[in-house]
């Protein structure tokens, strides 16, 4: 496993490894690594971020038609509160500062862009994938800021949410560029 990709090459030859083995086992060995593993989408041994951010299209998807938009609202913010310690709490077991595999992050930041994206196309909710995993991976400013900055299981789920953040800004600017 790898730690999420940082532009932090000076400590990336003292990057930790991890102190445990992602596993089945460890996933049901606590209920906060159940969560902070996107369900065990994060035990994912290839792109286990993209893969959280799968899992919470097809989950805002699936459960959009219960829902309503103040529902989502609630949903989200309390699984971003949740997701700090619980986030937090698997990184520690991990020995890493923000393990790839740690994927809530990104599922819970997919359901924001998508409660105010939706009604949209099949396309529309692809661009949306498409843009936010560009500036998760990428992590441009002022995503960078936050990621080399803000720690801990607030600093994992921050991040995600800026990114978030920015896809919706991108969106903005690309619905008024072709409204003209």
């Amino acid at each position: 496993m790898h730690p999420k990709t940082s532009t932090h090459t000076a400590n990336q030859s003292n990057a930790k490894k991890p102190s445990q083995r992602l596993t089945v086992r460890f996933l049901f060995s606590h209920p906060a690594h159940i969560l902070s593993l996107g369900l065990g989408s994060g035990l994912s041994p290839i792109m286990p971020g993209t893969l959280g951010t799968l899992l919470g299209w097809v989950s805002f998807v699936a459960l959009d038609r219960y829902l309503t938009p103040g529902h989502w609202v609630a949903l989200i913010c309390l699984g971003f509160l949740i997701g700090i310690p619980a986030c937090a709490y698997t990184a520690k077991a991990l020995n890493m500062s923000d393990p790839s595999a740690v994927n809530w992050d990104e599922m819970v930041a997919f359901w924001l862009i998508l409660l105010f994206i939706m009604p949209a196309s099949f396309g529309v909710q692809l661009a949306a994938f498409l843009i936010f995993r560009f500036f998760d991976m990428v992590k441009p400013p002022p995503i960078r800021y936050f990621d080399r900055h803000v720690k801990g299981g607030f600093g994992i789920m921050l991040d995600d949410i800026i990114a978030a953040l920015c896809t919706l800004l991108t969106f903005a600017i690309w619905v008024r560029l072709t409204s003209f």
